[in-house]
């Protein structure tokens, strides 16, 4: 993490060098100097040009090393091939920190990537530290403090407020900003880190934890570079009260390319990073005004997030006085997951009495039927009410014209800390929205951003867990340590963390199984086949010795056929199981977010429709119950519509079994699966394991214990 005196010159520096700036106005490189005499920087800034001279009263330096006094952040602006020279200079100088506005290294290919490498190796024996490169640069909006070239800079008044954003695209922590001002969202600070070769999200996100000017920390994301920081940052951010939201952008084709199973096709790494930023309270939402709009939201009623295990609090109270722009909006909730409650008969009777007539519908509509007075009241007595989680004010026409009627009482009504309030405006009504928000409401423009905050507000995140907790796991010695284990030694590894195995024999040649009850199911033995039903390597329901005999000399020419290339290790028998459903459990560890657990419906139409649960793994047992209530498939052993009903109790311990994979020192599974797992009705079993080392981590990490 960044020294308090590296985060203090990166966020608030007092003074500031800008290196390669301009003295032709019209370029970009003229503008930070330009910014911050417009927005009142009140420290010292210099201007360093290899040419020197002067701008008007400004002495124009040609070395950071000529400045005559310290220098807190250095911004440079300079073509690629001078950046080195201009880095070490800035070590001499004892700069903390340099922003680094220019481009041309990783961003450009192999050879920008490389050149990128040494800089930051220069930089870190130099004891500097780098925001960028090709990053647009930072801005206090406190201070005035616009270390950046970003035109949104140009706009007269730069609005103060209490929401910091990090950004990995410069250009659009510029549209964001923009976006903001015009709705009268004020900030504190903002960072684009570049390429964020050296200083990370993560860092950032630390250092605004401890920023006293920041209480809602925004993120614009393209991908994860460094997880483990990350997360330690969002932890401290969940511990200190600060929200955290996010809006990633695209897929990361990465993981899916090292994907060899089921488990990573299904989830891919968008799924992983949304268990990452679940599993550290991040909310993410998925419409980009949202991740502003839900800014007051989460700073009001941060205490009142759901935990998980609780009930999942979706019940919402929907009041308006407009029915078709409340339709607008409830039917967002709806695919959300949202209830629109209707309010019970006893409330209705409650709030007659109090001289105001509704229904019991979904939607309470006061259209022309209640006073300013009364729609107050009304608000009032539903924030206390305990049939609805939150209450939602549909506004209409009265928004942009008779503010006074539905909105005023929005800003009167008394507010229990427990109950979130939130605002739709149906109408274009940029006045009302900015007086909401002036006053900490949050007030929404769009049906679809409204329902995003809200699902992103509720979604409960989870607590992980730690490895510290977990019994330690013994291997057994025969097998391999690096490479893909066949189904026989992935079977002997998960039998080493407790699952429940199908009983089983390894057949290393065509021959004569022992102690077998028929019928029998046989497998070919093979690491180099993932998948052996593709290749023709299974039968079941083998009757007797001679069909078994049988089945192995015909799946020996069936997969010599599909793989030639593929080593043949035997045969794997085993005892025909049944279930009443066919789950897959699946791990992977991720190459953004590392170790997941996934839980989803099964067989060999396990990619085609998805339906599945994913975590960061370890999990306990509690959030492997939580796993399992999400999986739709699973409902069919709930005892639905007459079904029959399992205990689930086996599965949740078989989950957390299962995610103890990430428990082994080093982590040195790549990715492990049973598909199927069979649920029974008072237990599970599974009969088929996949499991491959990574290659990176050299196998099994030393510390694995064999088993005696």
């Amino acid at each position: 993490m960044l020294s308090p005196n590296v985060s203090a010159a990166l966020l608030s520096p007092r003074s500031v060098a800008l290196i390669g700036a301009s003295t032709d106005l019209s370029k970009n490189s003229a503008r930070p100097m330009r910014f911050m005499r417009k927005h009142g920087f009140q420290g010292r800034v210099y201007l360093v040009n290899a040419r020197g001279g002067s701008v008007g009263d400004e002495t124009v330096y040609p070395s950071v090393l000529d400045i005559p006094e310290p220098i807190d952040h250095a911004f440079v602006m300079t073509a690629a091939r001078h950046v080195p020279q201009v880095l070490a200079d800035c070590a001499r100088k004892g700069v903390p920190v340099a922003s680094i506005y220019s481009d041309g290294f990783a961003e450009i290919g192999q050879q920008g990537a490389q050149a990128q490498r040494e800089l930051i190796e220069q930089a870190r024996r130099d004891g500097l530290r780098v925001l960028g490169p090709n990053s647009i640069g930072t801005a206090n909006a406190h201070t005035g403090g616009v270390v950046s070239v970003n035109a949104v800079f140009e706009m007269d008044v730069l609005p103060r407020g209490d929401i910091s954003l990090v950004s990995q695209s410069g250009s659009m922590m510029g549209s964001l900003l923009s976006r903001a001002a015009a709705r009268g969202f004020g900030f504190a600070k903002s960072v684009s880190v570049g390429n964020e070769s050296d200083i990370s999200v993560g860092e950032v996100v630390d250092s605004l934890v401890d920023d006293p000017d920041t209480r809602v920390i925004l993120l614009f994301l393209e991908t994860l570079r460094d997880a483990q920081t990350l997360g330690t940052a969002l932890d401290r951010a969940r511990a200190a009260g600060k929200p955290v939201i996010a809006y990633k952008l695209g897929r990361s084709e990465q993981g899916d390319a090292l994907s060899q199973s089921h488990t990573g096709a299904m989830a891919g790494n968008d799924g992983a990073i949304g268990a990452f930023f679940s599993a550290h309270g991040v909310m993410r939402v998925n419409v980009l005004e949202a991740l502003l709009e839900l800014a007051p939201l989460a700073r009001a009623y941060a205490a009142a997030r759901p935990r998980r295990g609780a009930a999942n609090l979706r019940r919402i109270a929907v009041i308006t006085t407009t029915g078709g722009g409340a339709a607008t909006v409830v039917d967002n909730l709806g695919l959300r997951g949202f209830t629109a409650v209707a309010p019970p008969a006893e409330f209705v009777t409650h709030m007659a009495g109090r001289g105001l007539n509704i229904r019991s519908t979904p939607v309470i509509d006061l259209t022309l039927a209640a006073s300013s007075a009364q729609y107050l009241d009304l608000l009032e007595q539903l924030l206390q009410a305990d049939w609805c989680d939150a209450v939602l004010s549909v506004v209409g026409s009265s928004a942009q014209f008779h503010p006074q009627l539905a909105v005023r009482p929005i800003l009167e009504c008394a507010k229990p800390p427990g109950r979130p309030l939130a605002a739709f405006l149906a109408p274009e009504a940029g006045e009302s929205l900015s007086i909401l928000l002036g006053h900490g409401i949050a007030a929404f423009r769009t049906p679809e951003s409204c329902a995003d905050a809200l699902a992103a507000f509720f979604e409960s995140p989870d607590e992980p867990i730690s490895c510290g907790s977990q019994a330690a796991v013994s291997l057994p010695d025969e097998l391999p340590r690096h490479g893909p284990l066949n189904e026989a030694e992935a079977g002997l590894l998960f039998r080493a963390l407790g699952m429940p195995m199908a009983r089983s024999q390894w057949l290393r040649q065509a021959g004569q199984a022992h102690d077998v009850a028929y019928p029998v199911a046989v497998k070919v033995v093979s690491r180099d086949i993932l998948h052996k039903t593709d290749a023709g390597g299974v039968r079941i329901g083998l009757a007797d010795a001679e069909a078994l005999s049988a089945a192995m000399e015909s799946m020996s020419g069936d997969v010599a056929r599909a793989c030639p290339q593929a080593r043949l290790e035997g045969f794997l028998v085993q005892a025909m199981e049944r279930g009443l459903i066919e789950l897959i459990l699946g791990y992977r560890h991720d190459p953004l977010v590392g170790p997941t657990v996934l839980l989803g419906a099964g067989g060999v139409t396990a990619e085609l429709m998805p339906d599945y649960a994913l975590r960061l793994a370890p999990v306990s047992r509690e959030q492997a119950m939580e796993m399992i209530n999400e999986v739709r498939h699973i409902q069919l052993v709930r005892g639905y519509r007459g079904l029959p009903q399992a205990e689930l109790g086996p599965l949740a311990d078989a989950v957390a079994a299962f995610s103890r994979l990430a428990c082994l020192p080093g982590q040195p599974v790549a990715e492990a699966e049973i598909n199927p797992l069979f649920v029974q009705r008072d237990a599970v079993v599974a009969v088929d394991a996949v499991a491959v080392w990574r290659e990176e981590a050299g196998g099994v990490a030393e510390g694995v214990q064999p088993a005696a």
